[in-house]
């Protein structure tokens, strides 16, 4: 998604952004970005009724431009699309304020996004990640040959080439020592260059592509490296590459590969491993009922208030649908808790409320955690009345 200067609009606040979708992956945190009370300007087609001299009327679709204050979204996986509905603040030569209308966001034109209630911690950091080539859960390749390799990201949508290395490498009729050294020193830069281009602090998987052995060999030479230095990083992304063959180390090949449905549903998986290994890890907590486990809005809640979601293994979780929230209180409950984590060290995961580790989290009421510190009595004397439905760990037994 890029983002471009904004024009200066009467209808549109002074915190505006203008943002350009570039594939259906960027509607998808244009999906998350939006919520009701935003005002969102972009090109809209209105079909427009004249009467003619003749006293019959005609029909025309005509094209322009719309504000309209959010009442609701849909978002459209399958084929990327994003509706944006709402009641029309712009004055309009083809449309009387207060209309409601229903703008159809499109990959390649743009909108521009104002939020009247400010940018808050979840908004700005939706933003960032809608903005970053690095989005959560892209996959690392490397599509290489020997003295070539193309460093990428990839996303269930594109490829992101990041890095380009040439080195050369003696020719097999030099001295055998001058062809291995050439070798190990191409290696050596390709990876020093991915280690500085792609973030693995988290774990990502990592894709090398190549014809021949070169892959193989790369995944050899990282493993020795790891054992060399004693880093369990480099040992680790060894061990879980994934090396794959093609016809030549140019990108172009690499997307052949990825065009296999087979990678395509592995990249999928991939964008949500940590959400299932999250919630697979809480309810493995919530079995073993040592008070570290809970769910539910009140329960957590005052888990967050005795500052008990904080370093040592505290992670709050919740789903993404309650920051679209249309009521603004409701909205800043749930943001506030999101800050008070993380001022108090612990971390904080926003899951996708579309798949299916969010909606296992939709079942304990879209929000729950895993506490630094055992307490025991989080749900005594508690009802909460917020989320109909929704109970606290104890107040039912919950089959996972």
């Amino acid at each position: 998604m890029k983002l471009t200067p904004t024009k200066p609009s009467q209808f549109i606040g002074e915190d505006a952004v203008t943002l350009t979708p570039e594939d259906s992956e960027d509607m998808w945190h244009a999906y998350n970005l939006i919520t009701p009370g935003d005002l969102v300007m972009a090109h809209a087609v209105r079909k427009v009724v004249q009467e003619t001299k003749t006293g019959s009327t005609q029909s025309e679709r005509v094209h322009t431009i719309l504000a309209i204050a959010v009442k609701s979204t849909f978002f459209d996986p399958l084929v990327g699309q994003l509706q944006v509905s709402g009641i029309v603040k712009s004055e309009n030569p083809f449309v009387s304020l207060g209309q409601h209308h229903t703008l159809d966001l499109e990959t390649g034109r743009p909108f521009t996004l104002s939020k009247p209630n400010g940018w808050d911690s979840v908004a700005r950091e939706t933003l960032s990640e809608g903005l970053s080539d690095d989005k959560e859960g892209a996959m690392a390749a490397i599509v290489m040959q020997e003295g070539i390799a193309n460093i990428c990201l990839i996303t269930q949508f594109r490829t992101v080439l990041k890095q380009r290395i040439e080195s050369v490498i003696p020719k097999k009729r030099s001295a055998a020592s001058d062809t291995a050294g050439g070798i190990r020193r191409f290696y050596a830069k390709t990876l020093s260059t991915l280690l500085r281009t792609v973030n693995f602090d988290q774990p990502r998987p990592l894709l090398l592509a190549s014809p021949g052995f070169v892959a193989a060999d790369f995944r050899t030479y990282i493993a020795e490296e790891g054992r060399d230095r004693s880093d369990k990083k480099l040992s680790a992304l060894a061990k879980d590459a994934i090396v794959v063959h093609t016809h030549s180390g140019h990108v172009h090949s690499l997307n052949e590969v990825l065009k296999s449905p087979e990678m395509g549903s592995k990249l999928k998986d991939f964008k949500f491993t940590k959400e299932t290994r999250l919630m697979d890890a809480f309810f493995d907590r919530l079995r073993l009922e040592d008070g570290r486990a809970w769910y539910g809005t009140s329960a957590v809640t005052r888990a967050v208030q005795e500052g008990a979601i904080g370093p040592g293994g505290g992670v709050l979780m919740m789903n993404n649908s309650l920051f679209r929230s249309s009521d603004i209180a409701t909205r800043k409950k749930y943001v506030a808790l999101v800050d008070k984590v993380k001022a108090d060290g612990g971390d904080v995961r926003i899951l996708s409320s579309d798949h299916e580790s969010g909606q296992r989290l939709d079942m304990l009421g879209s929000i729950a955690a895993i506490l630094s510190y055992p307490i025991y009595d989080l749900d005594e004397d508690e009802v909460d009345h917020h989320d109909p439905g929704e109970q606290s760990r104890g107040d039912e037994e919950l089959v996972v």
